[in-house]
């Protein structure tokens, strides 16, 4: 009984190794096989920047927020992805000339009625997609987030690469009620007249990346 179980053994296992495929014909993925890696392009903090402008019934302020850090990638020098992050407590009005009156609105920007910022320090935005259009046009989709708050944003943008640098270009209109931002909102309050600030703001982005 025990011969019978050796050789029914031994020949299963001959059945199974006629079936085996060589190792020839089904290599072991390595890193040569994996798709390559794109470039990264690290966001100068110093260079890059991003001015702000809201409209109220009354007139309009503008402002700029400081981007903190980011990365765009590139790959062919064609536009794949990145994201970048604002520092929030440096946001700053630059259309108010009055050192009180200036300093008044920015508490009020940096207060729970607008960007919460001690609570809510940065906002970021991560792309999704980028199609490009030719020319360096392209058509951008990604997550904002400000509050904590995450919504899908599409824009176009222009993005020019030479030189082991990137220069990314857009403008970004953005309802801030999406991101539980409503004071003086006419859409959540009635009866406010002249004292309505407009749901649409405007995000000029400039991003200057440099190779890693």
């Amino acid at each position: 009984m025990r011969r019978l179980a050796t050789l029914l053994f031994i020949s299963g296992a001959t059945i199974l190794m006629s079936f085996a495929v060589p190792a020839s014909e089904n290599p072991v993925k390595t890193a040569a096989h994996a798709k390559t890696a794109y470039a990264v392009y690290q966001v100068d903090n110093t260079q890059s920047k991003l001015a702000w402008s809201a409209k109220k019934v009354t007139g309009s302020h503008a402002g700029a927020i400081n981007v903190s850090a980011g990365q765009l990638d590139i790959d062919n020098n064609v536009l794949k992805g990145g994201s970048f992050t604002l520092d929030t407590r440096t946001i700053t009005v630059t259309d108010i000339t009055n050192a009180d009156m200036n300093g008044k609105l920015v508490g009020h920007l940096k207060s729970d009625d607008f960007f919460s910022v001690e609570k809510h320090p940065n906002a970021t935005f991560v792309i999704t997609s980028a199609t490009s259009k030719g020319g360096g046009n392209y058509d951008v989709t990604g997550n904002l987030t400000i509050k904590g708050i995450t919504n899908p944003v599409s824009f176009p943008a222009t993005v020019t690469v030479a030189g082991g640098k990137a220069t990314a270009k857009a403008t970004v209109t953005v309802d801030r009620t999406k991101f539980d931002i409503k004071y003086r909102s006419k859409n959540f309050f009635e009866n406010l007249g002249d004292k309505a600030i407009y749901d649409d703001f405007t995000l000029d982005v400039t991003l200057v990346a440099n190779a890693k």
